[in-house]
């Protein structure tokens, strides 16, 4: 007997699920889709409650491509390594990165699926973007973002996010992703609300948004 357990999604979630399912592939026979946002804004946890409610999708997280000595500078290890393999249908191989070890280790498969999510600061850079079905930004002010994610983090990564935050203020300042989202994902006290993005429409037959009614629980 099967004894593990998989949360409901909240409504907005699994709604969103089911558009993802409905859009065209975007890279070969895959649909890629981004989930951007500053560092601290929940991404991470998003992906994992919108990667069940696909049925435990793929979910690659650019903190694996990303590195020490290249924190923004990784789009053509992304393309070569894991784009173009799949934009033709093939299995991708990447070396995922050790962030306590500093080095990258030996590579790993991730095979084409209808849907792969792709994590993480920078998902929605313009080199990118032609190759994703849908771009979702996690909608969190970059100061609050980065408090979160430097309580998260501790004491033990104070260095390393003082490094980070001009990084990536630089990075969104050449390369916005916000302006080209389809959508936007806000965090509430209990589940997710999603609404229409800046570059995003939304149909009659589309409800995405949750804010009218009660809160989606997830």
């Amino acid at each position: 007997m099967n004894t593990s357990f998989r949360p409901t999604p909240c409504p907005a979630v699994r709604d969103l699920a089911a558009r993802i399912r409905g859009l065209a592939p975007s890279c070969g026979p895959v649909r890629l889709v981004g989930v951007d946002g500053h560092a601290g804004s929940g991404k991470s946890t998003f992906a994992e409650r919108l990667a069940a409610a696909l049925d435990g999708t793929p979910v690659l997280r650019l903190d694996d491509i990303a590195s020490h000595d290249a924190l923004f500078d990784w789009t053509g290890r992304l393309l070569d390594q894991l784009i173009e393999p799949l934009s033709h249908g093939r299995t991708a191989h990447y070396a995922r990165y050790d962030w306590r070890a500093r080095r990258f280790g030996s590579p790993r498969p991730l095979a084409p699926a209808p849907v792969i999510l792709v994590e993480g600061v920078g998902a929605g850079r313009r080199a990118l973007r032609p190759h994703l079905a849908l771009l979702l930004w996690m909608d969190l002010p970059r100061e609050e973002a980065w408090e979160r994610g430097r309580s998260r983090d501790g004491e033990e990564q104070r260095e390393f996010w003082d490094g980070w935050v001009p990084a990536e203020r630089r990075h969104f300042a050449e390369d916005p992703s916000r302006p080209f989202a389809d959508l936007l994902v806000r965090q509430r006290h209990e589940g997710y609300e999603v609404l229409a993005g800046p570059a995003g429409t939304v149909g009659p037959d589309q409800s995405l948004t949750q804010g009218d009614g009660p809160p989606a629980v997830c």
